[in-house]
């Protein structure tokens, strides 16, 4: 999640209050604190807040839950005169564009850091590292409109940021640290996304780097913003969230018209809503009135409608409201956690240990009495560490995540090796042997069920090893067992074998591939079995 950076003195003006008061009700609004310095404070929030992910989203927030600025903001947005066209051929490569003019900007340095930090934050949260949205902010009295989205050639050249010389877009991807990090969003098309004013002169080389022309300082009073990319709605939600920020910095907003069309809006959305759902999810008792002033807290706009409907009034910048129970979850949040009364479950049963835990624990003293140390790595993971890393074809009953909040977050997780093999890549430069294990759900199709996996990393890990310590396992769980040759491609041929039990595969080992190992950038041999639970079912 990121941390966004606070600095006070902005804050505090911002906000019209203290910064002692901020601090000691921002967990309430859901902010974890890193950290506190002199002038500033680190704070983590949700990824699904992303405009808060910024000093005046943050105070423009506080405002509200204070008590000082309820309702719901809005925001003015005149026509600026100023167009942008969209290259067809930008279709099957990036073909989205959102903009704005943002007049009268006040860059001083903390405000210039937090306009780059929402930049970065955004990138990360609403983006997915660029690939869905890329934003650029551009001091727009250095070019002229009218603007254009291209498809250029990769041989075209200009002045990439922070850099004094000119090179084309394949040497930016190949030397540039930006294209470097960002070539694999764009390097498979022949053709290159670029943004270039009515001369010619290149603005903004999308997702990679902007040019060094539109460069933003404190002396920028006007900026135009692009926000490219692979999603239609991100897009909009990157251009409402920095435009909104920078009109509460006191900035005016004006509409850009891309192919025609007129943007941003900033309007709000409406959607009506039960108080009686409402009371029911949170147990509470709420009136249509008091349900209104707690939404006002939470920056919403809520009108009664008879004594039992809210129509509720949406920022736009508000892009994780999606269902009802979004709304009443800050009707929660303004009327806080701490004022629910604590209170016993209205009926009283006796618990016992699920079979599924019992099973689980068995297998925990073992592999831990056999010298493993027990981890426990995320549910959510990505198919590039499951599958690809792996050298594994995807699993058909993968269960992919329609709303991924990062991609590195987009797969429930299938199988359980996977995942440490990307904890041994983050502790590679712990001393060895490393050997480790984790038992957990995994999820197919529609089921559910329980796999345990185990690694062994160090200079001697070989079949050897793990067969041995397979055959521990399954003789202290009772199974009997068989041992066939595997075709399992993460491990090496001849060095794998398929646990076989009562005519079915039930799990696999061996010496993992040297592919595999340096595609979690590893660099010792890795021994490695994974065993599917079920067979311990009674």
């Amino acid at each position: 999640m990121p941390i966004i950076h606070l600095p006070y003195n902005y804050l505090e003006e911002l906000t019209g209050t203290d910064r002692k008061t901020i601090i000691e009700r921002l967990p309430m609004i859901g902010a974890d604190i890193e950290r506190f310095e002199d002038d500033h404070t680190d704070v983590e929030f949700f990824p699904d807040r992303p405009d808060l992910f910024s000093t005046e989203g943050v105070a423009r927030a506080m405002r509200g839950f204070l008590g000082m600025e309820t309702g719901c903001p809005h925001y003015t947005v005149a026509p600026s005169g100023v167009t942008f066209s969209i290259d067809p051929k930008l279709e099957g490569i990036r073909p989205f564009l959102g903009s704005a003019v943002i007049r009268n900007v006040s860059l001083d340095s903390e405000r210039i850091e937090t306009l780059m930090g929402l930049q970065e934050a955004l990138h990360w949260a609403v983006g997915r590292g660029r690939g869905k949205v890329a934003i650029g902010v551009h001091d727009m009295d250095t070019v002229t409109g009218p603007f254009a989205y291209i498809a250029s050639p990769r041989t075209r050249s200009f002045v990439p940021l922070d850099f004094e010389e000119e090179m084309t877009l394949d040497e930016i991807i190949q030397r540039h640290p930006k294209g470097i990090d960002y070539a694999h969003i764009v390097d498979q098309f022949d053709l290159m996304p670029l943004i270039v004013d009515t001369q010619d002169n290149v603005l903004s080389f999308p997702p990679i780097i902007n040019g060094e022309l539109t460069k933003v300082t404190g002396k920028t009073k006007n900026i135009l913003l692009d926000c490219t990319g692979t999603d239609e709605r991100a897009v909009i939600t990157a251009v409402n969230i920095i435009c909104t920020a920078l009109a509460e910095g006191g900035a005016t907003i004006e509409s850009v018209e891309v192919n025609g069309t007129p943007m941003p809006s900033l309007a709000p959305r409406t959607r009506r809503v039960s108080v009686d759902e409402c009371t029911r999810l949170l147990g509470i008792e709420l009136d249509a009135p008091a349900m209104a002033a707690l939404l006002a807290k939470m920056r919403m706009g809520a009108h009664p409608v008879g004594d039992r409907y809210l129509d509720v009034t949406i920022p736009c910048y508000r892009a994780d409201i999606m269902h009802d129970w979004d709304v009443f979850e800050d009707v929660a949040i303004a009327y806080g956690f701490g004022n629910f009364d604590a209170e016993l479950p209205a009926s009283f049963t006796i618990g016992r240990e699920h079979p599924v835990n019992i099973i689980a624990g068995a297998v925990r003293r073992i592999v831990a009495g056999l010298g493993f140390v027990e981890m426990m790595p995320f549910t959510l993971t990505s198919e590039r560490v499951l599958f690809s890393n792996m050298q594994r074809e995807p699993a058909p009953g993968a269960l992919r995540i329609l709303h991924p909040i990062s991609e590195e977050q987009t797969t429930v997780r299938t199988d359980i090796l996977p995942l440490l093999m990307e904890t041994l890549q983050i502790n590679h430069h712990r001393e060895l042997p490393q050997r480790i294990f984790s038992t957990g759900d995994v999820v197919e199709g529609e089921e559910t069920f329980q796999k345990v996996a185990a690694v062994s990393i160090h200079t001697d890990a070989d079949f050897s090893e793990i067969y041995a310590t397979a055959d521990a396992l399954l003789r202290e769980l009772g199974l009997v067992y068989t041992v066939e040759e595997s075709g399992d491609p993460a491990f090496i041929d001849g060095r794998r074998g398929d646990i076989i039990i009562e005519g079915q595969k039930a799990g696999v080992f061996g010496e993992v591939s040297p592919a595999v190992i340096l595609n979690f950038e590893l660099d010792q041999p890795v021994a490695a079995l994974e065993l599917d639970l079920r067979v311990l079912r009674a």
